[in-house]
């Protein structure tokens, strides 16, 4: 990376870290992964500030402020494996990527995760592991999870999801509450579930099934 794209990268981590208390790692994950690289062609020039942007497939890229609130959230940092439930542009597995050993993100819509695995390439990301699934029925091959984050709003956590988080561990979901969402922030002890509600966030909804292409 060359030196004027590390002083771009630190001035957007710069402008995060004015809206949120970032730790030292996730401050330091925002200013190695190019956002440039996960938004479309058209939005570049728009890369660098802290904006939700559209995708195709009527998905969007979050704001990275509300990226680095939902990973402030959860807690990542010395946690050995994360599921995320909505892969998208790859923006937020590429950060968790950062602070913990493994990620497993899931992506139900095929042209959008490939296009997520050829970044993660370019980047020479090497610990994000991917599914094209529904991802409310998770990844039980890898279960349990220390953390689990859904990139998308849902009604109700499923209790499949539940049940693949470990003892300990957190999840972070926007949970649709009549017309509005809330990040809220579930944690397992003794194996039961405990919540705490956030703040109010807008996400695409999760939908059911998977989207290939043709």
């Amino acid at each position: 990376m060359d030196r004027a794209k590390q002083i771009k990268l630190q001035n957007f981590a710069d402008d995060i870290a004015d809206e949120v208390d970032l730790t030292p790692g996730i401050y330091r994950a925002f200013s190695e992964v190019d956002r440039e690289l996960f938004v479309p062609q058209g939005f570049r020039h728009r890369a660098y500030r802290l904006d939700a942007l559209p995708m195709k497939a009527s998905q969007w890229i979050s704001s990275p402020v509300t990226v680095a609130r939902m990973t402030l959230y959860l807690e990542p940092e010395g946690a050995d494996n994360v599921l995320e439930i909505g892969c998208g542009s790859g923006y937020q597995a590429a950060i968790l990527s950062r602070l913990v050993r493994r990620v497993f993100t899931i992506e139900r819509i095929e042209a959008l995760l490939n296009e997520a695995k050829a970044r993660f390439k370019q980047l020479d990301i090497h610990n994000i592991h991917t599914r094209l699934d529904d991802g409310q029925r998770g990844w039980r091959e890898y279960a349990p999870y220390d953390r689990i984050l859904f990139s998308a709003s849902i009604q109700s956590v499923p209790e499949a999801i539940f049940d693949q988080l470990a003892e300990g561990g957190i999840l972070v979901v926007p949970i649709q509450k009549g017309d509005r969402q809330i990040i809220t922030r579930f944690t397992k002890t003794n194996g039961s579930i405990y919540q705490i509600q956030k703040e109010s966030c807008l996400f695409v909804p999760v939908k059911a099934g998977i989207e290939q292409k043709i």
